[in-house]
């Protein structure tokens, strides 16, 4: 009977530390938000050197973002019309702020400046970063230097 109890309280704890590791579902569902916004602006810029078109993301206003009403979240303006992406958050309630301005240049130069994107969900909050020679990436502080080594 005590070793059943042992074994019984070896299990919770490792449930325990199962649960603990987890991220939660809005931090989970904001990461893959993130991954596939840059995605997504990769494409767009892409698409804008390569057109030599000029291409900006607009997110929709944060007070009308979080209906889903069918509208669309944000908008690539100067793509050309056979290009088609999506333009709805997969978590409608997930919205973006644009911290210094109200648009995100993405091309056709090859050098753009440096820009910065708060997602949020909930009372979660993500910031995608490029300084505008690279991708948007999710910036490392300066102090984390194992940080830094390791991301690509």
């Amino acid at each position: 009977m005590v070793e059943l109890l042992i074994v019984i309280a070896i299990i919770a704890i490792a449930i325990g530390l199962v649960a603990v590791t987890l991220p939660d579902g809005d931090t989970a569902k904001l990461d893959e938000e993130g991954a596939r916004l840059t995605a997504l602006l990769d494409t767009a810029r892409a698409e804008a050197r390569v057109s030599g078109t000029a291409v900006r993301w607009v997110p929709r206003a944060a007070a009308s973002a979080g209906a889903d009403d069918g509208v669309a979240h944000f908008v690539f303006v100067g793509l050309p019309p056979k290009v088609v992406l999506p333009t709805r958050w997969l978590d409608p309630r997930t919205t973006a702020y644009i911290a210094g301005g109200s648009s995100i240049v993405l091309g056709p130069e090859a050098i753009l400046p440096p820009q910065r994107i708060v997602l949020r969900l909930q009372d979660r909050r993500l910031e995608l970063a490029s300084d505008g020679l690279g991708s948007f990436v999710v910036p490392v502080p300066k102090s984390d230097t194992t940080a830094a080594l390791v991301r690509p």
